[in-house]
């Protein structure tokens, strides 16, 4: 098959970094590719600054289902995604990574029969209380093209007994939108806003619902970047859900810690470059400070990209809290974790899949009738 109407499917943060490259790789070759921004993250920090900073046009189509329960949102996604395949009736349905709006959108192009590809296929934390691994595993099933950003995705999903020609080695599409940007946001000089020097500040995020949603381990983090707060300046770009927690558990933040609005992507992406340390949750920025060498404390029990720590600058810190203030020390110290950028974090990913798309694959729709 090859595709020649393509709807890329983009609906919170991560998701917009991941298909800005694939969708102009595919209009450079002509490819009728329709966008389609399912509102999940929908307003102007969590959304529509990422289309302008990264370069994309306003979406196609715009679903606005806002926030919900996991069920909710989920089930308006397929309501609102199914009429909008019906009307436009693409060819292939890209999707990325784990969210709500990557499971939902996914299902419903595999039911109408409509071929599936899943950029950044194959991850797995094998922690099944988090419901992106939920998310990740069955958009995974139900798609064609299984994108794969590093070797150990191709080994979880051989393991788990996909066919071979389904699973595609491409790279990672999110390090195509840092590369392409990279210079431009260190330009900004966005730490000069907050009266801050080039590698004389940390960079923390934390959103979690394993770290912000139980009072007692979300004051134990507060209370860390305290403790790293005296060791150097923080900059906390506050999520709004960690936001919401730290009002109702009535927390102070110490005032070495400056939580600020969240940032939009040349600006984080900015700040990022230049950090001394970053103190993460989050799955994507363990992967951009791999590709910036910047040291990464990831805060977190397990992670789905293990190359980050085989290979990249990413420490798995754990739950712990009381762990952050002695390991910043020791990035300070001079031993922080550089590593080296994984194989086909190049910057060519979105190449790739467009190759992908534009010269021919096998579906399976096509292998069932075979």
């Amino acid at each position: 098959m090859i595709a020649k109407r393509v709807s890329c499917v983009v609906g919170a943060r991560p998701n917009f970094m991941k298909v800005a490259p694939v969708y102009l790789a595919l209009q450079r070759r002509g490819v009728d590719v329709r966008l389609v921004h399912t509102g999940q993250h929908y307003d102007a920090k969590m959304s529509t600054i990422f289309f302008d900073d990264l370069g994309m046009p306003r979406p196609d189509a715009f679903l606005g289902v806002g926030s919900g329960s996991h069920a909710e949102q989920t089930a308006k996604i397929m309501v609102l995604f199914e009429q909008e395949c019906l009307t436009w009736r693409p060819d292939l349905v890209l999707v990325a990574g784990d969210v709500n709006s990557t499971i939902a959108c996914a299902l419903v192009a595999s039911k109408l029969g409509i071929a599936v590809g899943h950029i950044e296929a194959g991850l797995r934390s094998r922690d099944w209380a988090m419901p992106e691994e939920i998310n990740r595993i069955l958009t995974d099933h139900a798609s064609d093209l299984l994108l794969t950003p590093s070797p150990d995705a191709d080994e979880n999903l051989a393991a788990e007994g996909f066919e071979p020609w389904r699973i595609h080695f491409v790279g990672n599409c999110m390090i195509d939108s840092l590369r392409t940007h990279q210079q431009r946001a260190v330009s900004l000089q966005p730490w000069r806003e907050f009266g801050l020097e080039p590698k004389q500040y940390a960079v923390a995020t934390l959103h979690r619902p394993s770290n912000v949603d139980e009072p007692a381990q979300l004051a134990r983090l507060v209370q860390s970047l305290g403790q790293v707060g005296a060791q150097l300046p923080v900059l906390f770009p506050v999520h709004p859900r960690t936001a919401a927690r730290i009002a109702e558990a009535g927390l102070q933040v110490p005032s070495s810690v400056r939580l600020v609005e969240p940032m939009g992507y040349l600006q984080f992406l900015g700040m990022m470059a230049e950090a001394a340390v970053v103190a993460t949750d989050s799955g994507g920025i363990q992967e951009e400070t791999t590709a910036l060498g910047v040291p990464c404390l990831t805060l977190r029990a397990n992670t789905e990209r293990p190359v980050t720590i085989a290979q990249g600058s990413n420490v798995l810190l754990g739950t712990d809290p009381a762990l952050l203030a002695p390991a910043v020390a020791e990035v300070l110290a001079g031993r922080g974790k550089r590593g080296l950028v994984p194989d086909r974090w190049d910057g060519k990913a979105s190449e790739r899949i467009a190759d992908l798309v534009t010269g021919g694959f096998r579906t399976l729709l096509e292998a069932s009738v075979a």
